[in-house]
């Protein structure tokens, strides 16, 4: 054997080396990426058809985004529950964001309501849906109407809507249509959109003669909130363009959407949730 190819042998074994070395720590970022998303989705009161709901949001986003769930559902068809969990200050430590989809409008203690948006407040990501924003509407200050981004007490009858995109380029925004078409479904009424919220899409309210913002974003203290007043009726719901929507809008709270409206690697639909 020359001198020559003996060293070439002795460089590829050191390379070779080289390679298993590293491929248990490569193996290793594989799984740290492809580890889920925890979110902590919380749901529950009146007004709503929240035992389906709790099904369909979390198995609509799951097959889109790598996200495994805990729910929490209390106070049965009550405006008045104060969700257990909100009782401690730590309650959302451990989970990856925030999904709020409940309605108790006659809540109002200032400092109960604290500690619902504190979290946020210090970075924990957040989704609020439907009738979240009218959760605690009773309340006579603002703190968390600040924490949603826009003000809203009410909503008008059912109507079919014409949901227009905004801001196409937004990644949340990117694949949604130019025009979404529903059936018969609730609009509510934004009586305030608070600085820094970005509206990303706007319906026509037939009773107030109005554009209202339905789909929004912004930043409270340093957690991104994705927020929108879609949907109330579960057809609609389950529609892959608002799917779609929720599910880049939560992977964006988490700062896990790319700039062309993709999750990022790691982050889309797990393979057991894809089956």
């Amino acid at each position: 054997m020359t001198h020559k190819l003996r060293k070439l042998l002795l460089t590829a074994c050191a390379l070779g080396l080289s390679a298993l070395a590293l491929a248990p720590a490569l193996r290793g970022a594989d799984k740290a990426a492809d580890k889920p998303l925890r979110a902590l989705y919380i749901t529950g009161g009146c007004c709503h058809d929240y035992n389906n709901q709790k099904v369909i949001i979390p198995k609509g986003v799951s097959a889109r985004a790598n996200v495994e769930w805990t729910i929490v559902q209390e106070g049965g068809t009550s405006t008045n529950h104060r969700i257990s969990i909100y009782e401690k200050d730590d309650w959302a430590d451990g989970y990856d964001l925030v999904v709020h989809n409940e309605c108790f409008s006659a809540v109002n203690d200032p400092a109960f309501v604290e500690r619902v948006i504190a979290p946020t407040r210090k970075g924990k990501p957040t989704v609020l849906i439907h009738c979240a924003m009218h959760t605690f509407s009773s309340m006579k200050t603002d703190e968390y109407r600040e924490f949603i981004g826009v003000t809203t007490r009410r909503h008008g009858p059912q109507q079919p809507l014409e949901v227009k995109n905004l801001e196409p380029k937004n990644p949340i925004m990117k694949t949604f249509p130019e025009v979404w078409k529903t059936g018969n479904e609730e609009l509510y009424a934004i009586e305030k959109v608070w600085p820094g919220t970005t509206s990303l899409a706007q319906a026509y309210a037939l009773d107030n003669k109005r554009d209202h913002t339905v789909i929004w974003s912004h930043t409270y203290g340093k957690g991104r909130v994705f927020g929108t007043t879609l949907t109330h009726n579960n057809a609609h719901m389950q529609d892959p363009v608002y799917l779609d929507m929720l599910t880049r809008g939560l992977l964006w709270a988490c700062d896990k959407l790319d700039d062309e409206g993709n999750p990022k690697p790691g982050y889309g639909p797990s393979a057991a949730a894809a089956e």
